[in-house]
């Protein structure tokens, strides 16, 4: 049996499962994530690296939050070459409980007070585990979306797995705010309010768990199995023949990653909350700042998912294009509507922010996808995933904070974005649009070949 017959055997009670299963697990391994960018920004240079001065804790604070991209690769090298070998869907659940570990354990971890330096030490360790488990999830789970829909509908069900990311900013900022409004506000938040939202995880990984573990395996992946057609080291195969592929795929989402973690990685919630006697530009209260992030996340979810299912129509490429164009349009009126201290003009400008980041990530998990040959499909998008995110977010909310402390300005942040913007739009151009495109292994021939402007179609 064909990949082709095998995908179109998929029963639509299936593709619902799938799609809910996509969304989950993404939406608890994006939770954890945020959240730990988010507190990054608001407590964790209080209470893990106060000793180093404000200035200078806020940085490393920052830091731990890009120490966990550089651990992606790694993660998505283990991951696509298993995720490659023995299916997605075991790794999907691996995944699942690695993060969700390393989530609850931090919010179990005593502080800089009470243990010492060993107290930094396990959230860098624990924050390291996050980015491995990040690096293997996202390929795996826009995989399993893909590879089980119809071909004219990859976008729409490949966008699943995407709104999971807004989703879990949803779910992180909410709770966040939850705590400092209402169950902790002020010291006690501080104290100990922060961990609850860590503790939670633990009840989202038993949820994400139950339901992943019932959906049917890639039917790509199980034709491939089939017909022995898998690569012994994927990761050779892909550099050997792909590494342009690769570098260009990863700028485009290098570009959306470095504007999209402005909120995401926690830096705009602590440049609009840093108080002004310790010098802060905005100086407002943490509950409106995560009430407007939470809200700015909504819109990301409604044009994510609106961009995946147009880009069905319109092609991937095209839909990239509009993102770009929307990002350089907003980028320059962000921080000006930040710098007003309104939270409903905060709000305002995280949500013109979000329709670039809307149309350059709902059609990213078809787009990926499209691009590899189905042998080293996981290897491929999870390495170009996690490279592109070292490139642009790892370090964007360490480079934000340190222009804005040389310059006294925010308008340096919004250069080094726009111009992050520029370099994804122009490898962007560079890439064909592949739309459509056969995603069986019987068709690696045609996946191999002409996806870079200029080279053999």
């Amino acid at each position: 049996m064909t990949t082709a017959s095998l995908a179109r055997a998929t029963t639509p009670a299936e593709l619902r499962r799938v799609a809910f299963a996509t969304v989950i697990g993404t939406t608890v391994e994006w939770y954890d994530f945020f959240l730990y960018a988010s507190a990054a920004g608001l407590v964790f240079s209080q209470l893990f690296f106060q000793p180093a001065g404000p200035q200078a804790a806020l940085l490393l604070s920052f830091a731990t939050v890009g120490v966990s991209f550089l651990f992606r690769p790694l993660g998505a090298f283990v991951a696509g070459h298993y995720g490659d070998r023995i299916g997605r869907k075991k790794m999907l659940v691996i995944t699942l409980f690695l993060m969700g570990a390393a989530t609850t354990l931090i919010g179990l971890l005593p502080t800089y007070d009470q243990i010492g330096i060993i107290a930094p030490a396990l959230l860098v360790l624990l924050r390291i585990l996050q980015g491995l488990s990040t690096g293997g999830e996202w390929g795996g789970a826009v995989l399993m979306a893909v590879e089980h829909a119809p071909t004219g509908r990859r976008g729409r069900f490949g966008a699943f797995p995407q709104i999971g990311v807004p989703i879990g900013l949803l779910l992180a900022s909410g709770m966040l705010a939850l705590m400092t409004g209402v169950i902790s506000p002020g010291a006690a938040f501080l104290e100990w309010g922060w961990r609850i939202p860590f503790l939670l995880s633990f009840v989202l990984i038993i949820v994400g768990y139950v339901v992943r573990r019932k959906v049917d395996e890639s039917p790509v992946f199980v034709a491939l199995a089939r017909n022995k057609e898998r690569r012994r080291v994927p990761i050779v195969e892909l550099f050997r023949h792909h590494w342009l592929l690769v570098l260009l795929a990863a700028l485009t989402f290098a570009g959306n990653n470095a504007a999209g973690y402005m909120t995401t990685g926690g830096y705009i919630q602590n440049y609009a909350t840093t108080p002004l006697a310790d010098g802060g530009l905005v100086g407002m209260e943490r509950t409106p700042v995560l009430l407007a992030v939470t809200g700015s996340a909504i819109v990301w979810l409604i044009v994510t998912w609106f961009a995946g299912s147009l880009s069905d129509r319109i092609g991937r490429r095209n839909t990239y294009i509009i993102g770009w164009v929307a990002f350089l349009a907003t980028v320059f009126v962000l921080f000006p509507l930040v710098n007003t201290g309104d939270p409903w003009l905060l709000f305002l400008g995280l949500a013109l922010f979000t329709i670039g980041n809307g149309f350059t990530y709902g059609p990213q998990a078809a787009y990926f996808a499209e691009l590899f040959p189905a042998s080293i499909r996981y290897t491929g998008v999870s390495v170009t995933y996690a490279i592109g995110a070292i490139l642009g977010g790892a370090f964007a909310p360490t480079i934000a904070t340190w222009l804005v402390q040389v310059t006294g300005s925010s308008t340096s942040v919004a250069f080094y974005i726009a111009g992050m913007i520029v370099i994804a739009f122009a490898a962007t151009l560079l890439l064909r649009d592949r739309t459509g495109i056969p995603l069986g292994g019987e068709a690696e021939e045609q996946q191999g070949r002409g996806q870079v402007y200029g080279t053999r179609m």
